[in-house]
């Protein structure tokens, strides 16, 4: 059955509701609809939307010729012209890997290390500030979020001193609830901003990505001023939603099982800590709603008929909690192998800032607990306010106290 032919009343909503008191799990219905196989028919953005659901579809799915990523709908594309801007991210190869490939030498492996120091001493100041404030304090607003809005920040070039605007029209952007007219009006007001940096940096370039993609290709002709702005948004709301989201998360997870926070705390090996990250990244899957692709043709997927223009929805909580891929997933294990896990997607478009993530949380999350062992929750577990409109799951404050 075609999804433009289905009535949306009755489908289950995606992003789906966390069961109560299990705020960290994925919602139980994911399961069901991994072990029942095929794509799961659910609604999205209003729409009736395909779901794959289990580890090895969801693979297949992002490696599939016939799933394109240009999935934005059209009433949020601007008039055709030779100014509108490209989002690599929602490009196909081989337009994408040349796009791509312009900004990944500010996201290699090597360049995640070498800014360790950096993030290293952000990190100790935000502690010392808030242990300065004393406690209680909101571990979101006073750490989780300004690590990561700083260390983009110096990455691409941008005034920390306008994180809050951003960080404003980035969850409008985000949320699922807002109107296509909402999400226009956020998106045009930070790419309005960005075109004005973009312009700044061709007058007085430094050293960051944003002044590298104007004097290396915008000025050679090989990328246009819109697109530069439009990248250089994506990355600095990529750049800190998701990593704050992953820290404030990842500090309660950690709080709530004692033994796995007690494996982070007393080490200094940096693979028992990284494999802290990975299994973190792998139990909670904060990207729930957010990797999908438009079917360029008619064909079968994991055995369900899909129709040209239908949209797939990859459901990565589902998948990281398969047993296909882990073996009781619904443990948060730090001592097992999580590499492999689908948080920063699969294939060539997955995450290109998965490397320098990595290393913000590794710092952030081990330094924290050790500097802070006496952490804890400064309100009950039942209080705590969940975001699950967006497309990145999170949580509005998360006080602590010390």
């Amino acid at each position: 059955m075609k999804p433009e032919v289905v009535e949306t009343a009755g489908l289950p909503v995606i992003p789906a509701a966390r069961k109560a008191g299990c705020p960290l799990e994925p919602p139980a219905e994911f399961a069901e609809w991994r072990d029942a196989g095929g794509l799961k028919l659910a609604q999205w953005r209003g729409d009736p939307t395909w779901v794959v659901s289990r580890y090895d579809d969801i693979k297949a799915a992002l490696v599939d010729a016939r799933l394109s990523a240009d999935t934005i709908p059209d009433s949020m594309k601007m008039t055709p012209g030779s100014d509108m801007p490209v989002i690599f991210a929602r490009t196909d190869d081989p337009e994408h890997n040349r796009l791509r490939r312009m900004m990944t030498r500010d996201f290699t492996f090597r360049r995640a290390e070498a800014m360790r120091p950096k993030i290293q001493e952000l990190v100790d100041g935000f502690i010392d500030e808030m242990v300065a404030k004393g406690s209680p304090a909101d571990l979101v607003r006073d750490f989780a979020l300004p690590v990561p809005s700083l260390v983009i920040s110096l990455l691409l070039g941008v005034p920390y001193e306008d994180h809050e605007f951003f960080q404003k029209h980035s969850t409008a952007g985000l949320d699922s609830r807002s109107t296509d007219e909402e999400r226009i009006a956020a998106i045009g007001a930070m790419l309005t901003y960005m075109f004005d940096l973009v312009a700044k940096k061709e007058r007085e370039p430094g050293d960051d990505l944003i002044s590298r993609l104007v004097t290396d290709y915008v000025a050679t002709g090989q990328l246009t001023r819109e697109t530069a702005a439009m990248n250089g948004m994506i990355l600095l709301q990529a750049g800190h939603e998701t990593t704050a989201s992953m820290i404030a998360l990842g500090t309660l997870a950690l709080l709530q099982h004692p033994d796995q926070l007690a494996r982070l705390r007393d080490t200094d090996a940096p693979d028992v800590v990284a494999n802290v990250v990975e299994e973190l990244m792998r139990y909670l899957s904060i990207v729930h709603s957010l990797v999908e692709r438009r079917a360029l043709e008619d064909f079968t997927l994991c055995g369900q008929p899909i129709s040209q223009g239908d949209v797939v929805l990859m459901n990565l909580p589902a998948g990281n909690w398969d047993d296909c891929f882990t073996q009781e997933p619904e443990v948060l294990d730090t001592g097992r192998q999580s590499r492999g896990h689908l948080g920063f997607g699969f294939g060539v478009h997955q995450c290109i800032g998965q490397n320098l993530a990595r290393a913000e949380l590794q710092i952030a999350l081990s330094t924290l607990v050790r500097r802070l062992p006496g952490l804890s929750l400064a309100v009950p577990a039942e209080e705590l306010v969940f975001q699950n409109e967006q497309q990145i799951y999170g949580i509005r404050e998360l006080p602590v106290c010390w």
